[in-house]
C-alpha cells in the first residue's frame, strides 16, 4: 500500500467532543441502515400513484431503440427502462424499483461520508435522516431518472475521495476514477464532478496527489470507461453539448442562472441550509477539517460552473449532500441538551414531511394544490397521460376512414410521443413522431403521411411552414385541474406538406432541451 499524507479528523456524536481526533472512522451503527429501509420502502409504496413522468415514457421508447448513446444521455436508463418493461410489462412499480433501491443506497452513503469524516453513532444517523429526507433524493428516488443515476455516482465518488483524503492511501484515486468512468454511460456530469475534485486539490491540497501514480492511472481508467460513451458523442457531433446550450438558453425546467442559484438553497431543503453552510464552514476553515478542504473547494468551483455555463441547478446537489454530513458531525457534537436535541429533530420533521408532501405522489390527483405542481414541475409531468391520448384519439376517431389509414401523430416533445406509444395502441391510434431530442433518431413519418394529428404547439406559425392547410380540432382535457406543459393545449389538424418529410425532418422538426 503506498500513502500520500496523513489526515486527522473530527469527530463527533452524541456524547462526544469537537476537535482534532486521531485518524479514524466512526464506529458502526444499524441507525442507517434502518433509515434507509424506511425511504426505499416509502419510495416503493408511492412508485404507482399518478402516473408516468414524461422522461420515463421516453426512456421506454429509447429502450426499444438501444445504442451507446442518446442525444441526451448514455444508455445506461434507456436499458434499466427496457429491462423493468421486459420483466412486468406496464408496471410502475417494476420501472421506479431501481431509483428506490438506488435512493436507500444514497442515504447510505450519506452516513458513511459522516462516517469518515469520524460522525459517532448519532451523527451518522442524522447525516442519514438528512440525507433520506432531502429532496434530492426523494424526488430523484421516486422516478426512474439520470439524476438518480447521477446521485449515487457522485456520492461513491465523495464517499471515496473522503477515504483517500483520510487515509492517503492513493488506490482510493482508483476507484474514484472507476466510478465516475462507469457514470459516464448515464451522462457527461461525472466529468464535471472530477473537475470540481480536480480543481479542490489544486486550490486546497494535498497538490501531490495531482500528480501522483495512481491519480494519473485513475484518469487513464476513467478515460477507458467513458470511451464508448464519448466515441458515440463524436461520431455524432457531440450532441449533449447542444442540448446543453438550449438549457443555458432557458429553455428547460430547473435552468437559468438565477433559478439554479436559488435552488441550492431548495434542493435539500431550506430547513437544512443552516446544517450544510455549517458542513461548507468548517470544511473551509477549521483546522481540524483542512484534510477535506478540497471537498469544500470542489462544491464551490462546480456550482460556478453550473452558474457561468446555465446548467440545470439540481446538478452539484450531491456535494451539497457531502456538505450535509459535514454539518449532521458538527451539529450531532452541538446537540448536547434536550433543547438542542429538540431542535434538531423538529428540523429532520419538517424537512421530511414538507418534502413528501411536495415531491411525492400523497395527496389526491383530483384534489392536488395548484401550489404543489408550482413548486415541483414533475409532479405535473405525471397527471393525466391516459386522458391525454384520449384527446388525441377523439380527434383521430373524428376523420373519414380513408383519412385515417395516412394519418400520423406528431407531437413537440418525447413524453407526448411517449405516452401515445404507451396508450395509443389500445385506442386504435396511429404512430407518433418527434422531432425532440433522441426522438428525431427514431424514426420519421412515411412520405405517404399527408394527414397530421399534431401536439404540442401552442401557436400554429411553425405548423403553417410545414403543411398549407392548419385548423384547429381540439384540446387536451386530462380531466384533472393541473398547470402542466400539455393540460388545454391544442390539437391541430394538418393537411397538405409542403416539402418531403427528408427534407424538414433533420432541418427544422428536429430540436433539442
Amino acid at each position: 500500500m503506498e500513502t500520500v499524507t496523513s489526515a486527522t479528523a473530527p469527530t463527533a456524536g452524541t456524547g462526544q467532543r469537537r476537535g482534532p481526533q486521531p485518524s479514524a472512522p466512526g464506529p458502526r451503527t444499524a441507525g442507517p441502515w434502518v433509515v434507509a429501509a424506511a425511504v426505499t420502502l416509502l419510495l416503493l409504496i408511492m412508485a404507482p400513484r399518478y402516473g408516468y413522468h414524461r422522461d420515463e415514457l421516453y426512456f421506454l421508447l429509447a429502450g426499444r431503440h438501444l445504442d451507446w448513446g442518446y442525444v441526451d444521455q448514455g444508455p445506461l436508463v434507456p436499458a434499466l427502462a427496457r429491462l423493468a418493461d421486459t420483466i412486468a410489462p406496464g408496471s410502475l412499480l417494476a420501472l421506479r424499483t431501481p431509483s428506490a433501491v438506488l435512493a436507500g443506497a444514497a442515504v447510505l452513503m450519506v452516513a458513511a461520508i459522516a462516517r469518515q469524516f469520524g460522525a459517532g453513532r448519532g451523527g451518522q444517523t442524522l447525516a442519514a435522516l438528512l440525507g433520506g429526507a432531502s429532496g434530492i433524493t426523494l424526488a430523484s428516488g421516486h422516478l426512474l431518472s439520470t439524476t438518480t443515476i447521477d446521485l449515487v455516482v457522485w456520492l461513491a465518488a465523495a464517499l471515496c475521495t473522503v477515504r483517500l483524503l483520510r487515509t492517503g492511501d492513493s488506490r482510493w484515486a482508483l476507484a474514484v476514477g472507476a466510478i465516475l468512468g462507469l457514470g459516464m454511460f448515464n451522462k457527461l456530469l461525472p466529468a464535471l464532478l472530477a473537475l470540481g475534485l480536480l480543481a479542490g486539490l489544486a486550490i486546497a491540497g494535498p497538490r501531490r496527489l495531482l500528480w501522483h501514480r495512481d491519480t494519473l492511472l485513475a484518469a487513464g481508467l476513467f478515460a477507458l470507461l467513458a470511451a464508448p460513451t464519448l466515441a458515440w458523442q463524436a461520431a455524432h457531433g457531440f450532441p449533449q453539448l447542444g442540448v446543453a446550450a438550449t438549457i443555458s438558453g432557458g429553455d428547460s425546467s430547473y435552468s437559468g442562472r438565477v433559478d439554479a442559484a436559488v435552488l441550492q438553497f431548495l434542493i435539500i431543503s431550506p430547513f437544512v441550509v443552516p446544517i450544510w453552510l455549517t458542513g461548507l464552514i468548517v470544511l473551509l476553515r477549521h483546522p481540524a477539517w483542512r484534510p477535506y478542504r478540497a471537498l469544500g473547494w470542489g462544491w464551490l468551483v462546480v456550482v460556478a460552473v453550473v452558474l457561468l455555463a446555465g446548467g440545470k441547478g439540481y446538478y452539484p446537489a450531491p456535494l451539497l449532500l457531502v456538505l450535509t454530513a459535514a454539518g449532521a458531525v458538527v451539529a450531532a457534537a452541538w446537540a448536547g441538551t434536550r433543547m438542542r436535541r429538540t431542535l434538531l429533530a423538529a428540523l429532520v420533521v419538517l424537512t421530511a414531511v414538507s418534502n413528501t408532501v411536495l415531491l411525492l405522489p400523497t395527496l389526491p390527483v383530483d384534489r392536488l394544490p395548484g401550489f404543489v405542481v408550482a413548486v415541483n414541475y414533475d409532479t405535473g409531468e405525471t397527471i393525466g397521460w391516459p386522458a391525454f391520448v384520449d384527446s388525441i384519439a377523439a380527434v383521430h376517431r373524428g376523420l373519414p376512414a380513408e383519412e385515417q389509414a395516412r394519418t400520423v401523430i406528431l407531437t413537440g416533445n418525447y413524453g407526448e410521443a411517449g405516452a401515445v406509444a404507451r396508450y395509443g395502441p389500445a385506442r386504435g391510434l396511429p404512430a407518433a413522431y418527434s422531432g425532440h431530442n433522441s426522438m428525431a433518431d427514431f424514426g420519421r413519418p412515411p412520405q405517404e403521411a399527408e394527414v397530421v394529428i399534431a401536439v404540442g404547439w401552442r401557436q400554429p406559425q411553425q405548423l403553417r411552414t410545414w403543411f398549407t392547410e392548419v385548423t384547429l380540432a381540439g384540446r387536451v382535457d386530462q380531466r384533472v385541474r393541473v398547470d402542466n406543459d400539455e393540460n388545454g393545449g391544442p390539437i391541430w389538424l394538418c393537411r397538405g406538406l409542403r416539402r418531403p418529410w427528408a427534407d424538414i425532418w433533420t432541418t427544422e422538426v428536429r430540436h433539442s432541451g
